[in-house]
C-alpha cells in the first residue's frame, strides 16, 4: 500500500510539474519585438513593428544569409544528429536536437514550406538565427526538436509525420507536443489536426505566413481547444493577410476565449514570420493555455 501512495504522489507531482512547465529565457533582449503598433483581443491580437533595414540588414552580416554571432550559441550541436526513423508508415529522415531518451519535457516539430528541407529549420544562421533560438530553447530545456522531409503536401507527406509524431510521442508520451508549419507547409498542420489519431497527441499549432482551413473549425482538436498561434506578414504575397486573420476572427467568434494569438508584422514579407516570431514567447503561452 505504502508503495502504491508513494507512487501516486510522484505521479501527481510530474504532472504538476509538466503542466507548470515554462521555457527559461535565452536571449531575450535579442530577440524581443522591435516595437509594438497596436494591441487587441486582450493582447492576442498585435502588431508588430517591422523594418527590413534593421531587422535584416541590421541583424545580419550578410543580409539573409548569416547572422551576427552575437544571436547564435552553437551549444544544440553537442544534441544535434540526423535520423531516419522507421515508422509503421515508412521511414522518414529527420534531424533532431534535444533528448532523443525518453522522457523529453516538450516536442516541437518544424513542418517547411514549397522547396525546403528537413535543413531549413536546422540552419543555424538564416532567418536572423531565429531556428538557431528555438533549438537552443529546446535543447537547455529538456525538449526535443524535429525537422523532418517528408514526400508531399498532402496525403503522403501527412503519413510520414503521422507516423514521426507516434513514434516521438510513444517515447515522451507525457510531453506536450506542438507543430509548427511554414508557408505550404501549412497544409500538413491542417491534415493532421484532421486525422483523428495523430489530432489527439498535437497540444498547439504554429502557423507561420502560411494558409487557414475552415475544417478546422468544429473538428476535434478544435473541439479540445488546443491553442493556435498566427504569424504573418502584411505584405505576404503568397498568402493574404485578410484572409487569414478574418479566419483566426472566426475561430473566436466561434468558440468564446479560445486560445489564439495573431501577431501582424507590419511591412513584413512571406518569410518575416519565420525570422521574428518570438519561440519563447509563443511555445510558454500554448505550455500555459494547452489542454
Amino acid at each position: 500500500m505504502k508503495s502504491l501512495i508513494l507512487g501516486a504522489l510522484a505521479f501527481v507531482c510530474f504532472s504538476s510539474a509538466a503542466s507548470a512547465l515554462q521555457l527559461e529565457p535565452y536571449k531575450d533582449d535579442l530577440f524581443a519585438y522591435p516595437g509594438i503598433l497596436k494591441t487587441g483581443d486582450g493582447g492576442d491580437y498585435i502588431v508588430v513593428d517591422y523594418n527590413e533595414m534593421r531587422d535584416i540588414n541590421g541583424r545580419d552580416t550578410v543580409p539573409e544569409r548569416r547572422v551576427k554571432d552575437s544571436y547564435v550559441s552553437l551549444q544544440p550541436k553537442r544534441s544535434q544528429k540526423d535520423l531516419v526513423v522507421t515508422t509503421e508508415n515508412g521511414a522518414v529522415k529527420v534531424m533532431a536536437v534535444g533528448k532523443l531518451d525518453p522522457g523529453a519535457s516538450i516536442i516541437t516539430i518544424y513542418l517547411h514550406g514549397q522547396g525546403g528541407n528537413r535543413q531549413q529549420g536546422m540552419n543555424d544562421f538564416t532567418f536572423g538565427g531565429n531556428f538557431n533560438r528555438l533549438k537552443n530553447l529546446m535543447d537547455r530545456n529538456g525538449g526535443l526538436y524535429l525537422t523532418p522531409d517528408f514526400s508531399d503536401f498532402e496525403d503522403k507527406g501527412e503519413s510520414e509525420i503521422a507516423g514521426l509524431i507516434d513514434y516521438f510521442k510513444s517515447q515522451s508520451p507525457r510531453a506536450k507536443l506542438f507543430v509548427a508549419c511554414g508557408s505550404m507547409g501549412g497544409s500538413l498542420c491542417w491534415r493532421l489536426a484532421q486525422d483523428a489519431q495523430t489530432s489527439k497527441d498535437i497540444s498547439g499549432l504554429i502557423i507561420l505566413g502560411s494558409l487557414w482551413d475552415e475544417k478546422f473549425i468544429g473538428s476535434a482538436p478544435f473541439k479540445r481547444r488546443i491553442p493556435v498561434f498566427f504569424g504573418h506578414g502584411s505584405r505576404d504575397p503568397v498568402f493574404a493577410i485578410d484572409k487569414q486573420e478574418a479566419f483566426y476572427q472566426k475561430i473566436r467568434a466561434t468558440s468564446k476565449g479560445y486560445p489564439a494569438r495573431f501577431h501582424r508584422f507590419e511591412s513584413g514579407n512571406h518569410g518575416t514570420p519565420i525570422r521574428m516570431t518570438d519561440w519563447r514567447g509563443v511555445i510558454n503561452w500554448m505550455l500555459s493555455v494547452s489542454p
